[in-house]
């Protein structure tokens, strides 16, 4: 995906926007195991020195970059030879705002790697990224990969659905509700479809994508093997958990009032937008799969939720990993 058509070799630098969240470090992890030199520009390294073990010595180096900041952001990217973007932030906080970070903060960096002449990029996004769209989050996704594309059209972009995985916001936060609570709610009547994908399939895709030349300028959808309403996920983390919760449907009116107080909270379990976000189903689009822009067009095998979530959700179960309490 370099300029004259050769791919990233072993050894190669690439700097990882935000990979010290979720994704990032399954990515770091994915990209350390491929040889290259990883420089992982997030806004505090000292909270980041976890990742150096994933690679050899000297190989996972965390250096401080803000995308808000285009010195910092200019200076993560000094001598590199690729860059994945990660940024992306779920609620909006303090100057963490969504047109500032998934939108102008996406086209910065891409602006500074063309500027460095780095033609390497990977940009993740998100499924549902829509100008149009009511939700703030899906809009300003929209118009990051537009700033993305005008820097760099040979950019690739990922649009993962859902991701799972052992750090995830979904599964962990309904899983802990569920713990604490005597029912769930059903935003919508829980008739929203999804397409969870496991958090290591995608770190892999964008590894993958950083070696081909056909990907190049191609937007992908990334989804898991199967498509379950939001009241089908909610019936498997029960089953999973242990626990047996009443579902009661919310219907979007309500769920919005609701979010406008809860919205007000430090860490907020539930905002407006993400209300806004519930009405729209998260899928792979039937053009995707046409034209082969899914994690099998890229040669991965999408690894199904019953394989994964009980290596983590065991946790939330009355007796934990076991099937029964000690009789001792």
């Amino acid at each position: 995906m370099k300029p004259g058509g050769s791919v990233l070799r072993a050894g190669a630098t690439v700097t990882v926007f935000g990979g010290s969240g979720f994704l990032g470090r399954h990515t770091v992890q994915a990209l350390a195991r491929r040889g290259y030199r990883l420089r992982v520009a997030v806004r505090r390294p000292n909270e980041a020195q976890f990742l150096r073990p994933m690679g050899a010595v000297g190989q996972v180096e965390p250096v401080q970059a803000n995308i808000r900041d285009d010195a910092s952001v200019a200076a993560a990217l000094a001598g590199a030879d690729a860059v994945v973007n990660l940024v992306g932030i779920l609620h909006e906080s303090g100057k963490q705002k969504f047109t500032s970070v998934q939108a102008e903060g996406a086209g910065r960096v891409a602006r500074a790697a063309a500027a460095a002449g780095i033609a390497s990029f990977v940009h993740v996004s998100a499924i549902g990224a829509d100008p149009e769209s009511p939700s703030a989050y899906a809009r300003s996704k929209a118009e990051g990969e537009a700033g993305v594309r005008a820097a760099l059209p040979g950019a690739v972009i990922l649009r993962p659905s859902i991701v799972f995985g052992p750090e995830d916001d979904f599964f962990n936060r309904f899983a802990a509700l569920a713990r604490l609570s005597p029912v769930l709610p059903l935003i919508g009547g829980g008739l929203t479809r999804f397409q969870p994908v496991y958090v290591k399939d995608v770190a892999e895709a964008i590894a993958t994508v950083l070696e081909r030349d056909d990907a190049a300028g191609r937007i992908y959808e990334i989804g898991g093997p199967e498509v379950e309403t939001f009241r089908e996920l909610m019936e498997r983390l029960l089953r999973e958990i242990g626990r047996a919760r009443l579902l009661v449907p919310v219907p979007f009116a309500a769920a919005r009032l609701k979010a406008a107080f809860l919205q007000l909270l430090p860490t907020p379990p539930l905002t407006v937008d993400q209300v806004r976000m519930l009405a729209v189903d998260n899928v792979v689009s039937d053009a995707a799969k046409a034209e082969s822009r899914t994690l099998e067009g890229l040669g991965i095998q999408p690894t199904a939720m019953a394989a994964i979530l009980q290596s983590y959700l065991y946790r939330f179960r009355r007796t934990g990993q076991f099937k029964r309490a000690s009789a001792s």
